[in-house]
């Protein structure tokens, strides 16, 4: 009995649905924002700002300012400690830890019972209708679904909330029929340690039928090595014959396509992008030819974009959907079902296509190098490291970047730290054809690199094999979401890994 086919004409339906975006952008967005201020008028934020009263976008723009974390972490405190109807209707049970801000270690961010259905559990029922939809010959459900997970952290618990990394949030209040469909089971799904959940899911996973994949292609590579190792095998497909997709999420993948190219050899392998953030899932790859993906219009999340080149001004502006114009660069700024209002959640995209809307998700706000003008960005340095990967035969598999601001002969460069999965033969030719992809590619950056005035060549560090993962680990954050910071505008990153590579042996 071929399951997926009995299976397959309940998400027909929604596919179908998806396809409205294209011509009904504004009417779908503005309708969203009108479901989440009638739901919250009467919590103490609405009440505050008046949304019973709000009839439209532009004077709830007009009431409600712009927040970042430290703008609704004391509402957010109080919802932990118990209080009802303080960001959104009723009490908020589970809260999403994600990387801190300037002022503390963690944020915890609130995922209601309405945003769990309404955002979350959505896309994944949308990630399997837009697959379905493109691979007619598709066997998903006919096996098992490998799904990698974080965890809860017990010592943020408070008596009235609890808190773990939004995979294992979703792990915990999924429908229990998914479990019939899914590896690792829910205990060792949920195990803190990454290093003993990995051995773990590779014994348990390698002999089942696994037909498909999900999580961070970092974390997942190192549960793939682990199952070739257990088995003796030279390639996936050789474990799991009926593996046909992975949907993954988290990072960037290009740094890690060519080396999953290399794991997973068979021809009828596929691969989708998810945008699935602490905050809210936002986006989904609807097409296999094009690498931009859906702005996904009709969950519980309002959208609006502040243009990145007003994001240090005194009052940025933010623009609604219908306000975006492709090739720009814009920060995401969010309302939603879980409570986050105006919410500035970090990342920033750039429009491909506005009917319907698909965007490339181009860095965060917090993660570029601006030292000397040059407004590197996330986007560049995939491009730059894609093309001289490329033109080299090298293979990335992790880095991080930032300015030497001055050294020792007064000169100011840019400075990586690059772990390679295929070394190239000439670590100086990489480096040579990474500053010329990066000249290329952006032109502030080749107006400070010209004739090296004002920037040096590019400096290349080359890490041992595991560098990153070890970083990672010495600060508690080895598995689950955690990623390496790929760029940054000071040094405090790249020079604790610098000195971890120095180190006579791994930490």
């Amino acid at each position: 009995m071929n399951l997926t086919n009995l299976l397959r004409h309940g998400f027909k339906s929604r596919a179908r649905a998806i396809e409205r975006y294209a011509g009904h952008a504004e009417e779908i967005q503005r309708g969203v924002l009108a479901r989440l201020l009638a739901t919250a008028a009467d919590t103490e934020w609405g009440a505050r700002h008046g949304y019973a009263a709000t009839k439209d976008y532009e004077q709830y723009a007009a009431a409600t300012p712009l927040n970042t974390y430290e703008e609704l972490k004391g509402y957010i405190d109080r919802m932990r400690h118990g209080e009802h109807d303080v960001l959104w209707p009723g009490a908020v049970r589970w809260y999403a830890k994600s990387s801190g801000t300037t002022n503390d270690k963690s944020k915890f961010i609130p995922v209601s019972r309405d945003g769990l259905h309404d955002t979350h559990y959505a896309g994944g029922r949308d990630t399997v209708s837009l697959y379905l939809r493109n691979t007619p010959g598709s066997r998903l459900f006919d096996g098992r679904a490998l799904i990698l997970g974080g965890s809860h952290a017990p010592n943020y618990n408070l008596p009235h909330s609890l808190v773990g990394d939004l995979s294992a949030i979703l792990i915990e209040n999924i429908n229990p029929m998914v479990n019939l469909v899914r590896t690792p089971g829910k205990k060792v799904a949920l195990l803190a340690d990454f290093e003993e959940k990995r051995d773990r899911i590779a014994q348990m996973a390698a002999r089942q039928n696994v037909t498909n994949l999900s999580g961070v292609p970092s974390w997942m590579m190192a549960v793939l090595n682990r199952v070739l190792e257990i088995t003796g095998k030279d390639s996936i497909e050789q474990v799991w014959p009926n593996l046909e997709v992975f949907f993954h999420g988290g990072v960037a993948f290009t740094p890690y396509r060519e080396q999953y190219r290399r794991l997973i050899r068979s021809e009828r392998m596929h691969y989708m992008e998810t945008y699935n953030a602490s905050e809210g899932f936002f986006g989904l790859q609807d097409d296999p030819a094009d690498t931009a993906m859906l702005l996904m219009l009709d969950y519980g999340v309002f959208y609006e974009f502040i243009p990145l080149e007003e994001l240090e001004t005194e009052r940025p502006q933010a623009v609604p959907l219908w306000g975006v114009e492709t090739g720009r660069n814009y920060a995401i700024v969010i309302s939603t079902s879980c409570g986050l209002w105006r919410y500035q959640i970090g990342d920033t995209v750039r429009f491909t296509s506005v009917r319907p809307y698909k965007f490339v998700i181009s860095g965060r706000t917090k993660c570029f190098i601006n030292a000397f003008g040059e407004e590197l960005i996330v986007d560049n340095a995939e491009q730059g490291l894609e093309r001289a990967c490329r033109e080299t035969g090298a293979v990335v598999t992790e880095y991080t970047a930032a300015p030497v601001f001055m050294d020792a002969g007064g000169k100011c460069r840019h400075q990586w730290v690059v772990e390679f999965g295929r070394e190239p033969q000439d670590l100086d030719d990489f480096a040579r054809r990474l500053d010329n992809a990066l000249q290329t590619i952006n032109s502030d950056y080749e107006a400070k690199r010209y004739k090296n005035l004002t920037l040096q060549p590019l400096e290349i560090i080359p890490a041992r094999r595991g560098l990153f993962n070890d970083w990672l680990k010495s600060r508690g954050k080895l598995g689950g979401q955690h990623k390496v910071p790929r760029l940054a505008n000071n040094r405090d990153i790249i020079e604790q890994v610098i000195a971890l590579n120095n180190a006579s042996s791994p930490s």
